[in-house]
């Protein structure tokens, strides 16, 4: 008797694990054979261990494959208990929840070589109780996991599918805004310097002629620069960081200007409003701009005492009613007085030269990537306008490029620890902050800006933005808050995947959306030392075993703090 040769499209029996017992729409409960006694089944030489979190279970519908997700493993006992139902189920009776995603068919297509998989995202065909759920075999797996459409990056493998790497469909990731998420510890800068360094690989990956991506970190902390050899750095230290006041708009100017308020009286906004147009049209005359042309956010740049002179000449005669003016008058000589705003407060002497050009070079210009804006020696009052400022003024350049010119010059903007620019509660200080992202996140991908959010705390970041992302690359969270708001933003059918983000192992990680070719439970690529982000934990033992600081070390520190130079 001749036996037929398996297909890749047959059951296979060693790695049955169940039936199922309920369908409700893309959730799908089975009940685990009571017979397996093994934690693991082996196959074709590969060891599978069962029923664990974020594995991929599949069920047979005549010659489709539909594919769910495991989310969820308890007792039966437990399930009959919150189905209001009569518990009579045996103590070593368990339950396996899982979530539909997608389906296949596998077609023998002789002119392409044998056997391939039709996949696709989405459920079409549901299953119904009392199927059988099996294992999916790692064969299979990565052929689903090389399931893309469009250039692809390698980001890491996927756990438990036989060293599958992991791609992430650039376009995607890139276009549609990604949010990478992750407790302290977890890994998180690590990832996004794999991420980074994955992007900018691409071009040598695939033997591209040109390679030119423009990726722009906001970088609270001074991390990024030692990940990558061939960045370019803004910085207060060094005064490559420059931010003239000019380049501010009137809301901008507002905040600056009058400090951290929730109220901003309406007399105090005109007297900046006038003064502020006023210096505008004055220095559109000096570069040869035409003054009836602009508007009070028009970035023209304007000099300094003629704006404090236009503010004093409007002070009205009695010195009672002097208030407003006197109050904005000592703010704006305080500010040009702190020596730590002079990246912000430089004066700009009219002459025939035009700055924004060459101001506009150091933000977006130049071929060195990525582009570092080292906000760590920016004073903490001035952190959200300033922040605000890039923000917004990339997205002005896109908005007033032609259609060709964004495509041409896409750029990705990385917001580390965006709970501090953009956060839910409404900060009057990063006000201009939050509404510059804000932007960015509903508008930004039809101009060809890309944003990528990256925080400690989820649950501090504001809901409009973080759920613009398309794609998500959560790590380990241990706080129940976060990892509560994490579930409300994923998509219903993976909302399950969050039960696991607590027992997460460091650079492991739950990658979901519009980028990833399945919702997967993957580790992101390690990178060598000398690529990795200065985020490092300080060790104590290491540290410990030298001696202490002695007085002209302590002197040293002391002048570097004085001067406020590093």
């Amino acid at each position: 008797m001749t036996m037929l040769q398996p297909t890749p499209a047959d059951p296979i029996d060693n790695l049955e694990i169940g039936k199922l017992i309920e369908v409700d729409g893309t959730h799908i409960v089975a009940e685990l054979d009571p017979a397996i006694s093994d934690l693991s089944r082996v196959f074709a030489g590969d060891s599978y261990p069962i029923g664990q979190f974020g594995t991929i279970v599949r069920v047979h519908f005549g010659k489709k494959i539909i594919y769910a997700l495991v989310s969820r493993l308890r007792m039966k006992n437990e399930f009959q208990a919150e189905r209001g139902a009569a518990v009579n189920a045996r103590p070593d009776e368990r339950i396996v929840e899982a979530d539909l995603f997608g389906e296949g068919e596998w077609v023998n297509d002789l002119s392409a070589g044998g056997w391939k998989l039709e996949f696709q995202r989405g459920i079409a065909t549901y299953p119904l109780p009392q199927q059988t759920v099996y294992m999916t075999p790692k064969a299979e797996l990565r052929v689903l996991y090389k399931q893309t459409t469009g250039p692809t990056i390698a980001i890491g493998e996927h756990v438990g599918a036989g060293g599958a790497p992991c791609y992430a469909q650039l376009n995607e990731l890139l276009g549609k805004h990604t949010a990478i998420l992750g407790s302290t510890g977890a890994g998180k800068s690590a990832a996004v310097a794999a991420l980074i360094h994955s992007i900018l690989d691409f071009g040598k990956a695939t033997n591209s002629v040109s390679w030119n991506p423009r990726v722009i970190i906001l970088d609270p902390h001074d991390e990024y620069c030692g990940a990558f050899a061939n960045h370019s750095k803004l910085c207060t230290d060094d005064g490559s960081l420059s931010l003239p006041y000019w380049l501010l708009s009137f809301q901008e100017t507002l905040s600056l200007v009058l400090g951290k308020t929730e109220f901003v009286a309406t007399s105090q906004a005109n007297i900046i409003k006038g003064a502020l147009l006023r210096g505008r049209r004055s220095g559109a005359g000096a570069i040869g701009v035409d003054p009836d042309m602009i508007t009070v956010d028009s970035p023209v740049p304007y000099d300094l005492d003629e704006f404090r002179q236009a503010i004093d000449s409007g002070k009205p005669s009695a010195p009672s009613s002097q208030g407003p003016w006197l109050s904005v008058l000592e703010k704006l000589d305080a500010l040009r007085a702190d020596r730590r705003l002079s990246f912000l407060m430089d004066a700009w002497a009219p002459n025939n030269l035009d700055p924004l050009p060459g101001v506009l070079a150091k933000l977006v210009g130049g071929n060195a990537q990525p582009r570092v804006i080292d906000l760590s020696g920016v004073p903490n009052e001035v952190a959200g306008v300033c922040s605000a400022v890039m923000a917004r003024t990339l997205f002005s350049l896109k908005v007033w490029q032609t259609p060709e010119e964004r495509e041409r010059d896409p750029v990705l903007l990385v917001c580390e620890e965006a709970h501090r620019y953009v956060p839910n509660r409404g900060e009057a200080q990063y006000e201009t902050a939050q509404e510059a992202i804000r932007r960015i996140a509903k508008e930004g991908r039809k101009y060809g800006i890309g944003l990528l959010l990256v925080s400690q705390r989820p649950s501090e970041v504001e809901d409009t933005v973080l759920s613009q992302c398309n794609s998500w690359l959560v790590l380990r969270i241990t706080n129940d808050s976060d990892r509560e708001h994490v579930r409300s933003i994923l998509p219903d059918a993976m909302a399950g995947l969050t039960k696991m983000l607590s027992g997460l192992r460091r650079r492991e990680a739950i990658f979901v959306g519009q980028a990833a070719v399945l919702p997967s439970r993957i580790m992101i690529r390690e990178l060598e030392k000398g690529l990795l982000p200065q985020s490092r934990d300080i060790e104590f033992d290491k540290g410990w075993i030298n001696p202490p600081l002695d007085e002209p070390k302590l002197s040293d520190l002391g002048n570097r703090w004085r001067y406020q130079q590093r």
